[in-house]
């Protein structure tokens, strides 16, 4: 691999943009919330294409909301602590191409788990409790309507309830690293050293786990494995090709 010579830079321009934006994008929405009374993330979180509430470009900016402090805090520390080597090796233009993709690629394999859960539902359910879950469509998260049925009860946060943040593309971030940077040791907690590629791999385990075992979570697990995998997918088509 060769290395271009540029100096290397604490706060990259991508990472600083990234942060910005995404900090841009929660301050408005505490104030739209608040002034307003309106919820952003019930027009700009990723609904299931079969939800009334779902629009194309929420494919791209839910990857800018985030639901609270803490989740926009670890999702930035970390794009910043795993990013930064690769913005400063790749260069910002590769970096940003990254990251777009592993973050799409996240939604998609997050979508297409929610659909096999949405027709797994629908194969169980009567006409009748299909149609009373999608008559309300839109008025959903603003009425709080609750079902006894439980299968109109996950239908119900299925197609009402938004997934938000950039934790995909981040976790394509972290893979990357890994696969860049294999020795460099991680230190958990400040205290215990791990080599990255076995912190990626013992990461990627946990989530495979989580998804499976902790279906209906509010936790996208699925959207952290397809940022990983297609960020797999991605570094060794550059590799193939020699471009890194």
């Amino acid at each position: 691999m060769a290395l271009q010579s540029r100096s290397f830079n604490l706060l990259p321009e991508v990472i600083k943009n990234l942060m910005i934006i995404n900090g841009l994008f929660f301050v408005a929405t505490l104030v739209f919330n608040s002034t307003f009374g309106i919820d952003l993330a019930e027009y700009l979180g990723l609904f299931l294409p079969a939800s009334p509430l779902f629009q194309p470009y929420q494919i791209i900016t839910h990857m800018f909301m985030h639901g609270g402090l803490m989740h926009i805090f670890s999702n930035m520390f970390a794009l910043w602590l795993f990013g930064m080597a690769l913005e400063n090796v790749w260069g910002p233009k590769r970096f940003l191409l990254y990251y777009l993709v592993t973050g799409l690629g996240a939604a998609l394999l997050h979508l297409g788990v929610l659909y096999w859960e949405y027709f797994s539902l629908i194969n169980q359910m009567t006409p009748a409790g299909i149609a009373d879950v999608k008559t309300f469509g839109a008025e959903l998260l603003n009425s709080n309507r609750n079902y006894l049925d439980a299968n109109q009860s996950a239908l119900n946060l299925l197609l009402n309830m938004p997934t938000v943040g950039a934790s995909g593309a981040v976790f394509g971030v972290l893979l990357a690293f890994g696969m860049m940077f294999p020795n460099q040791y991680i230190y958990i907690y400040l205290l215990f050293p791990i080599r990255a590629k076995y912190f990626v791999a013992i990461y990627g385990i946990f989530e495979l786990y989580n998804g499976f075992s902790n279906q209906g979570s509010n936790i996208a697990h699925f959207a952290h494995l397809g940022g990983m995998l297609f960020g797999f997918f991605l570094i060794q088509h550059w590799r193939r090709n020699r471009q890194i």
